[in-house]
């Protein structure tokens, strides 16, 4: 009877951007008599070929042929798992992007949050801080003082015209005074801080964000919320209660003076009344109303400058939104304040 002896050949296969390399046995069946079977290795020399086209890898099996007795080889390729995504299949939500109002003001939540904590921490850039301040404080002071000084006298020409001739000349001070603690002061002064020192944040840190100065910082180390936004934020809300402090001042000394020159009502009546009429809680509420002004400002200007995209296009529109985003929050602020702030029927004119 004839006995067969296996063989093992390992022979290799070349891929189509690697060496040769063994990936298997073909086990072969030969006609024997007398010796063992003993493995065969078969050696090559490794080639290298490069091809454009992907790397396969291909196995080859070498099976039994039950038709003439002689061992067969059989190729297989495994599939490619890294196939490209399918162009048909999406998701719901692939073409949708959220309107740019709302992802700013998540953006704003977010910058508000941070610097709360960056602030808490201690992480703050006192020298750029004290930079923002000079810059916030006496760099407005003029253009300050200058629109409140016009407000008060608008005002006084209306209610000492009506006042006088109700006879309530006396009155007319403590209305001034309450008018202008309360209200007038902090909301134009806001006004003015809006329109000269934040659209200058949202225009410097937007041309900041479109020159990719900001990935600057980031690289160089230093956090832009720690250099860039919380200085500016709290600088603002530090200046912001002595403007307002200062433009109560000069609108009052504004009216004093144009109602002793123009209506003949005494500067010292107008002062004894305001006096009067003023409580402490009316100067408290009003540098209260000017630091949630400041803080509005600040980081709305900011969260509009480092959202900015678009190149000088969308400076400029960053700017413009940041203003008139800027005014609507103040005045629903001031609403919200005054609610919360003076409720109930006041007494403050009884003492006239």
């Amino acid at each position: 009877m004839m006995q067969t002896a296996s063989y093992l050949h390992p022979f290799s296969y070349f891929s189509d951007r690697s060496l040769l390399k063994p990936v298997g046995w073909i086990k072969s069946q030969t006609p024997y008599s007398n010796h063992l079977g003993r493995r065969v290795p078969i050696t090559r020399r490794p080639q290298s070929c490069k091809f454009l086209l992907p790397k396969q890898q291909t196995r080859f099996f070498a099976v039994p042929n039950t038709d003439d007795g002689h061992p067969s080889a059989s190729v297989l390729e495994d599939s490619n798992t890294n196939h490209a995504p399918n162009p048909e299949v999406e998701t719901v939500l692939h073409k949708w992007s959220p309107p740019t109002y709302l992802w700013r003001g998540f953006s704003a939540l977010i910058l508000t949050g941070q610097v709360i904590l960056r602030t808490l921490k201690g992480k703050v850039h006192w020298r750029n801080t004290l930079e923002q301040l000079k810059r916030v404080g006496p760099g407005s002071v003029g253009v300050c003082l200058l629109t409140s000084a016009f407000v008060g006298m608008a005002f006084t020409i209306q209610f000492v015209r009506e006042f006088t001739r109700l006879g309530l000349s006396r009155a007319v001070g403590g209305v001034l005074a309450l008018a202008f603690s309360r209200e007038l002061s902090p909301v134009i002064t806001s006004i003015v801080v809006a329109g000269r020192i934040g659209s200058s944040f949202a225009a410097e840190l937007g041309t900041m964000q479109v020159s990719e100065q900001t990935d600057t910082l980031r690289v160089l180390g230093a956090d832009p919320v720690d250099y860039l936004v919380t200085p500016r934020v709290i600088a603002t809300c530090i200046a912001l209660p002595f403007l307002t402090l200062m433009c109560f001042t000069v609108g009052m000394a504004s009216s004093a003076l144009l109602s002793d020159g123009i209506y003949g009502v005494s500067i010292n009546i107008i002062l004894d009344s305001a006096c009067r009429a003023l409580k402490p809680w009316d100067i408290i509420s009003a540098m209260i109303k000017s630091q949630v002004f400041g803080a509005i400002i600040s980081i709305v200007s900011c969260a509009w400058g480092v959202t900015t995209m678009g190149g000088a296009k969308g400076v400029g529109e960053s700017t413009t939104s940041a203003v008139v985003i800027s005014l609507v929050g103040i005045f629903i602020a001031d609403f919200v304040l005054s609610c919360c702030f003076f409720q109930g029927v006041g007494d403050s004119l009884k003492r006239l």
